[in-house]
């Protein structure tokens, strides 16, 4: 991978929120050339995030809207991308309850107008769609999805990344059979790390009260779902990426998420927290009815490990651990980039 990616142009939708900010600092730290597009932040803290990273300088950005086609198509063929991320979302569920419309909007019309810019972008040869490990029918099994599984998430958030897929889907078989493109979809499971600092996210809420010295609320405890660090799914997508680029057959929809041992309930993931934080992290269980969120959902990322011979490299514990050193960092003003460096480097 170090030397694949070496000048490689790769655009990036999304890059100013979580994941497009980890994934531009290790692609700097790959020698990409990298473009990355987005709206804006999501956080003013994200903002700030970006800013205390140093990328090289073929990293860029530029501002614009995935649902405006013409400013997106403008900037596919100005850049003429090798390499594209489709990381740009509403990524909230509960948001997606208070605004369906521009949920629907950005997550579906968005993937269209990728595909159409891809479409009409000559240089293009590998794509990977992130999408959503809640893109399935939830039918609160106890074994993890499976890519064949059907789709059909339940709240708006979840639905329109199930027809992100089917959007994506329909361009591959009606526009690059005969052409030699590489296009994926990546369905992830919940992801934390250093510098999320989004609304109604369980992580971000803990490090927001333990900086407060408040105690946590976890709204649904026994809640379970498949919790990974960042740098695992990150890690994926370059792997299929680079996989895909070199051998089309690759290309497909995947499952990226951790072993069976890291899908734990909420309150699991709290306490482990707390106990990683030390001295006065605590949490309550406040547990209301709310808009309606699936109980219990695991992925089968069966499919990833043998095509990509890949496999999850921080178990929960570990994955926690960092993400709170990550915290303490921010908290006492250290120095971010360094330990952002230090922990891909380690991970990699």
């Amino acid at each position: 991978m170090d030397k694949f990616f070496r000048e490689k142009k790769v655009l990036i939708t999304g890059h100013t929120g979580f994941k497009g900010i980890w994934l531009c600092k290790i692609l700097s730290m790959l020698g990409a050339n990298v473009l990355g597009y987005s709206v804006d932040f999501p956080t003013a803290e994200g903002k700030k995030v970006f800013d205390s990273l140093k990328f090289n300088a073929c990293v860029k950005t530029v501002i614009g809207d995935v649902r405006d086609l013409e400013t997106l198509n403008k900037v596919f063929q100005d850049f003429q991308p090798e390499i594209v991320f489709h990381l740009a979302a509403q990524p909230i569920v509960t948001l997606s309850y208070k605004d369906p419309v521009g949920t629907y909007s950005t997550n579906v019309m968005g993937t269209v107008n990728l595909m159409e810019c891809i479409r009409q972008t000559a240089s293009v040869r590998s794509v990977v769609n992130v999408t959503t490990d809640k893109v399935y029918e939830n039918k609160e099994w106890i074994w993890g999805y499976r890519e064949d599984e059907p789709l059909n998430g339940f709240d708006p958030y979840s639905n329109s990344k199930s027809c992100s897929e089917l959007v994506t889907s329909s361009y591959k078989k009606s526009f690059f059979v005969d052409r030699e493109i590489a296009i994926s979809t990546a369905r992830a499971g919940n992801v934390i790390g250093g510098g999320d600092f989004s609304i109604n996210r369980i992580i971000p809420d803990c490090i927001r009260a333990v900086f407060n010295n408040e105690t946590i609320s976890v709204r649904n405890p026994f809640s379970t779902r498949p919790y990974q660090h960042v740098l695992e799914p990150l890690y994926a997508y370059l792997l299929l990426a680079q996989k895909q680029y070199e051998n089309m057959e690759l290309a497909d929809s995947y499952n990226v998420g951790p072993d069976e041992c890291d899908c734990v309930n909420t309150g699991a993931l709290v306490s482990l927290f707390c106990q990683k934080w030390g001295k006065g992290a605590i949490w309550e269980d406040i547990h209301v009815e709310g808009p309606h969120e699936a109980n219990f959902l695991k992925l089968d990322c069966s499919k990833f490990k043998s095509a990509l011979s890949w496999q999850p490299k921080w178990h929960i514990d570990e994955a926690v651990a960092k993400t709170v050193e990550w915290a303490k960092c921010w908290q006492q003003n250290g120095d971010i980039n360094n330990l952002v460096e230090q922990q891909i480097n380690e991970f990699i």
